[in-house]
């Protein structure tokens, strides 16, 4: 069953467009990852799913609902987590917790506490005092105690230490096995290569890749490093080699899957002595994609769109 689905998700500004025709969707049981740099179009869909901004065109399906017009109802299932969350600064954070559980129509305490022990956060503080991390938790013990059906988490961990991650990583586990659904938007790409069943790329408000690592790798390239018996001349220049560094008789470089075998039978003739092989990383898929640096800034920084 498909919890979200946009089809031909189109959202314009004047004459600006941020969305161009979208189409994505998680399943039931699935962590999806959406990545992208800033000012790709990650948070605008986001917030078209949320119901804060209505589609210039297109459709945006939550549990079937439309997104806009059943917004309220669809919250009553969907739990929600920004990357710079905001709270009322003279309320304690059991107290904002406990708010947001009852907005929701939640009083499971066991949870609650559970969470927060989880997540080592001190409710009794006012949240004038807490930290940007402090604040992150305060929204992530919220979101996960209130046990909803879908979690739609925009850059979650900003601010949580790498301990803090774990947690918060083992959490969305916890809600895949439960059956819950995850849309995660993370600059982490470890995090999501780590987490996510399938993702998503968006590139200028457009879903240029979607599916899982393992069909996006075919893609990409695959990391290799060789030493041989004897030197290997010009190979650089063979078919489907990048980023070739040579020290000695050891070779590091990358090479296009479909020219794997035939890379491999050139370079047998020198006398294999060492091969290690590691699959593409989704950095270097997302790399492929994104060859202008000015587009990759805020990646692996906490950047937001």
């Amino acid at each position: 069953m498909k919890v979200v689905q946009t089809t031909n998700l189109t959202k314009r500004f004047g004459k600006f467009i941020a969305l161009n025709d979208v189409n994505l969707d998680v399943n039931r049981g699935e962590v999806f990852g959406f990545i992208g740099p800033n000012g790709a179009g990650k948070s605008t869909t986001i917030r078209t799913l949320l119901g804060i901004l209505k589609p210039s065109d297109g459709e945006v399906k939550i549990f079937g609902k439309d997104a806009w017009r059943d917004a309220v109802a669809i919250h009553k299932h969907l739990s929600y987590v920004p990357g710079d969350v905001n709270l009322w600064p003279n309320l304690t954070g059991g107290e904002v917790i406990d708010l947001f559980m009852k907005l929701r129509g939640s009083n499971q305490r066991n949870r609650r506490d559970e969470f927060i022990e989880k997540f080592q956060l001190d409710p009794s503080k006012k949240c004038r005092t807490y930290s940007k991390g402090n604040r992150q938790k305060v929204a992530l013990v919220a979101a996960f105690a209130s046990d909803a059906d879908l979690y739609i988490l925009d850059e979650p961990t900003s601010g949580l230490d790498p301990l803090m991650e774990k947690v918060f990583q083992d959490c969305v586990l916890e809600a895949k096995v439960a059956g819950k659904s995850v849309l995660l938007s993370s600059h982490i790409l470890s995090e999501v290569e780590k987490l996510c069943d399938r993702v998503g790329i968006i590139r200028q408000g457009q879903m240029i890749e979607t599916g899982t690592l393992q069909e996006l790798r075919h893609l990409t390239r695959t990391n290799l490093q060789i030493e041989t018996k004897q030197p290997i001349d010009n190979l650089g220049s063979i078919k489907g080699i990048y980023d070739l560094e040579e020290k000695g008789s050891t070779f590091s470089f990358q090479v296009d899957s479909e020219e794997l075998d035939a890379v491999m039978k050139y370079i047998s003739q020198f006398g294999l002595l060492k091969l290690e092989s590691s699959p593409p990383t989704l950095e270097d898929l997302f790399m492929r994609h994104y060859e202008d640096p000015t587009e990759l800034q805020g990646i692996g920084e906490g950047g937001q769109s």
